[in-house]
């Protein structure tokens, strides 16, 4: 077995799972990066790599690792995530890294621990042969990529020092994505008054007054996808995704609450987001019912990404590409989001850029192609290479 198929299976047969806000989460149940965090460290220690670990929560913390160039010159910031979505739903064994048919199955295989695996990779061929003319490097490990970008979030508050651009592994199928949406996802409350469901007229259902806010949620969702769009990225949208209200069918519920996810592209500001939606329900909405809203604070601020590489750039990193998998990617967007988003908003270019294909992310059998896994390597490699003699 090569050794980027030897990591990555190693990788994914350590859970790393995030909690996604789930209460009682443990690392004894496969929750949290920490596992995965020991070993990158000790697997890149044995190679005579000296990691540090930044804390950004209790028991989760962003690894980095440097690689300094032989001669000065630009400094380039690899970053990927240690983190996997849950296991829920799956139909392979999640932590099995089983091969089959030129694929490795498993969770995280795809989103992101193969592109995590041959980012190690490259980055420890630059410091094994240190070439004349390649790029300085900075490894950023990160956490909680799948939830609030806490990992992220940490390394734009005090970024390193002089990074000329930053790569951001993700399942692009190596196509340069400079542009991506962002998120912000938060919570509304409507109140009632709770009696049994014999005399309902006596109470003050909160699921009845939550269908009124929804039907004006709908409306405002229209009228987004009807607004000024991105010319790369489209439209923004609104959605809700989940809905709890009630504690039994015989008594008329005092709560409900639902989950809001509303996608921002770039030119809009995250942190205005709610306000909108706010004001949309109190101009819609009949002063009793707006009053009996709560709008919690959001848990997600994804900026948009809209990235400054210039096209010389551009070109460089698509020859690398081609060089190594004998195909010209495209330079596009994407509709997610990645931990690209806070770096680019303090300033740094990013190209989001990995192997697989985001179809097999999150997925009930999510899976690698193992020869891209493989070109990874010497693209993340041949890119270092190349923009340092740039």
């Amino acid at each position: 077995m090569d050794l980027v198929t030897q990591l990555l299976s190693d990788l994914v047969r350590i859970p790393s799972v995030n909690p996604m806000g789930r209460a009682g989460a443990t690392r004894a149940d496969g929750f949290f990066e920490t596992d995965v965090t020991n070993y990158l460290e000790t697997y890149l220690t044995a190679q005579g790599v000296t990691c540090h670990r930044v804390p950004v929560s209790p028991g989760r913390d962003n690894l980095f690792a440097y690689y300094e160039a032989p001669n000065p010159g630009k400094r380039l910031l690899f970053d990927a995530h240690q983190d996997t979505v849950p296991v829920e739903g799956m139909i392979v064994p999640p932590f099995g890294a089983h091969i089959e048919g030129g694929r490795l199955y498993g969770r995280g295989a795809c989103d992101i621990k193969g592109g995590l695996a041959a980012m190690v990779l490259a980055f420890l061929r630059l410091v094994r042969e240190r070439p004349k003319h390649s790029a300085s490097v900075v490894l950023a490990l990160t956490v909680d990529e799948e939830y609030t970008h806490m990992g992220s979030s940490a390394i734009a508050k005090l970024p390193p020092e002089g990074i000329d651009l930053a790569i951001v592994a993700e399942p692009t199928r190596f196509d340069l994505i400079t542009t991506h949406k962002g998120a912000v996802r938060w919570k509304i409350e409507s109140r009632g008054t709770a009696c049994h469901s014999s005399t309902p007229d006596r109470g003050d259902n909160a699921i009845y007054r939550m269908s009124r806010v929804l039907h004006v949620l709908q409306r405002h969702a229209q009228e987004l996808q009807g607004s000024t769009p991105d010319p790369i990225l489209g439209a923004p949208s609104l959605s809700v995704g989940t809905i709890h209200g009630g504690v039994s069918p015989n008594v008329v519920p005092d709560e409900c609450v639902i989950e809001l996810d509303r996608r921002v592209i770039p030119g809009e500001n995250p942190d205005h987001v709610p306000t909108l939606v706010t004001e949309a329900l109190r101009l819609h909405l009949s002063a009793e019912d707006f009053d009996q809203l709560a709008f919690h604070v959001p848990w997600v601020r994804m900026p948009a990404l809209r990235s400054s590489v210039s096209s010389s750039t551009l070109e460089i990193l698509s020859q690398c590409v081609a060089r190594q998998t004998g195909r010209n990617p495209l330079v596009s967007g994407v509709p997610f989001g990645t931990d690209a988003g806070p770096l680019g908003q303090i300033g740094i270019p990013c190209v989001v850029l990995g192997p697989g294909d985001i179809a097999q992310a999150h997925t009930k059998d999510e899976w690698i192609d193992l020869d891209q896994l493989r070109y990874a390597v010497d693209v993340y490699f041949d890119l270092a290479c190349c923009l340092g003699a740039s």
